[in-house]
């Protein structure tokens, strides 16, 4: 995970998704600020905007920190704040993480995992010839603690995600192409750039 920058909300957004959302939740008698009761299901009027999350955030996964084809359906709206805690950033723009399936799934409705929104720099540092991912060792106390629960929730650590980012720079290495990594896993292009790896 790398640090993401806010993107600003597409056009329509408002009427499309915040003003039905809204509207559905004053009829229903909800608090913009509560949580929400028990299996309640919220309608899903932001999923009028996923493709546009898609392009705002130049198809790269919040938490992987790798591209994907919108045509592979990989894609997800992540609520970063959960539906349940907080049924009024159900409909908010700024609540809104693109991310693949995996990571939003493993994130759920747990409120332990850093905002790439944010994110101080190099608060995950990788070993490139492995793909291992571990919270800076510079870090300390809570920081320490957060990202290593992040790392844990979002199975950041796991066996294929580690050879996925070792795969990635080992092409790199092979074709030497800076760009194209940049593009393709951008967490790894950070890092080599970070580590002084990178060529040209």
């Amino acid at each position: 995970m790398i640090p993401v920058t806010l993107q600003q909300e597409p056009l329509g957004f408002d009427v499309n998704v915040r003003q039905k959302g809204q509207a559905w939740l004053i009829a229903h008698g909800f608090a913009m600020c509560g949580s929400a009761p028990p299996n309640t299901k919220l309608p899903d009027h932001w999923s009028w905007s996923n493709q546009f999350l898609w392009e705002a955030y130049s198809g790269t996964c919040a938490y992987l920190a790798i591209y994907f084809e919108w045509p592979t359906g990989a894609s997800s709206t992540d609520h970063f704040v959960p539906k349940s805690k907080h049924v009024g950033l159900a409909y908010e723009w700024d609540n809104y993480r693109l991310s693949c399936l995996g990571p939003n799934r493993s994130k759920n409705k747990y409120q332990d995992v850093l905002d790439p929104v944010g994110l101080a720099a190099n608060t995950f540092v990788l070993n490139l010839a492995s793909g291992e991912i571990k919270p800076n060792p510079a870090l300390v106390g809570p920081q320490r603690t957060a990202a290593q629960k992040t790392i844990k929730r979002l199975k950041l650590d796991s066996p294929h995600h580690n050879a996925m980012r070792a795969r990635h720079f080992a092409e790199y290495v092979l074709h030497g192409h800076a760009p194209t990594l940049q593009k393709y896993s951008p967490f790894v292009w950070y890092e080599a750039d970070r580590q002084g790896l990178l060529r040209g």
